[in-house]
């Protein structure tokens, strides 16, 4: 294989595989550290606690399922010896970072599902979750248009 360039289904695929696996991680974090350890939130607070939970474990449960189905291309990708490692870097970060703003901003100010935390001043964690998010996909953004390569072929 020419290393010199890419071929189109394998950096699409590589991409794909990045956000899915950006996306999951993202939730999970968000997941295990805003909602079980901080207890600031459950995916959706408008009704009781058990409803929280319930969505808890269902957006964990989607988190995960991102996760692996991202992990399954990667995998397929690297078998068939054409993954493009910066395009994979580049989805993660643009899913990490563009789940990030969407939670940030349609979650939690349009549909009002949940808000950070509460009792609080809002602005500086809506500031910092915002701002984080678009750092890390203005990052996948630029990795993404750049030039990458393929991992080589192996004879």
């Amino acid at each position: 294989m020419d290393t010199t360039t890419e071929r189109p289904a394998a950096t699409g695929r590589s991409i794909v595989a990045g956000v899915l696996i950006g996306v999951g991680v993202a939730a999970f974090l968000d997941e295990t550290v805003f909602h079980q350890l901080l207890h600031w939130h459950h995916f959706y607070d408008g009704s009781t606690l058990e409803a929280g939970l319930v969505s808890d474990g269902v957006f964990h449960a989607g988190g995960w399922l991102a996760i692996v189905v991202g992990l399954f291309l990667f995998a397929d990708l690297h078998r068939r010896r054409t993954t493009v490692p910066r395009r994979v870097w580049a989805g993660g970060l643009l899913g990490w970072g563009l789940f990030q703003v969407y939670d940030g901003l349609f979650q939690h100010k349009v549909l009002g599902l949940h808000q950070i935390r509460y009792g609080v001043e809002l602005l500086p964690y809506d500031l910092a979750w915002n701002l984080s998010g678009a750092v890390g996909a203005v990052i996948g953004a630029v990795l993404l248009f750049g030039p990458a390569r393929p991992i080589a072929a192996r004879s």
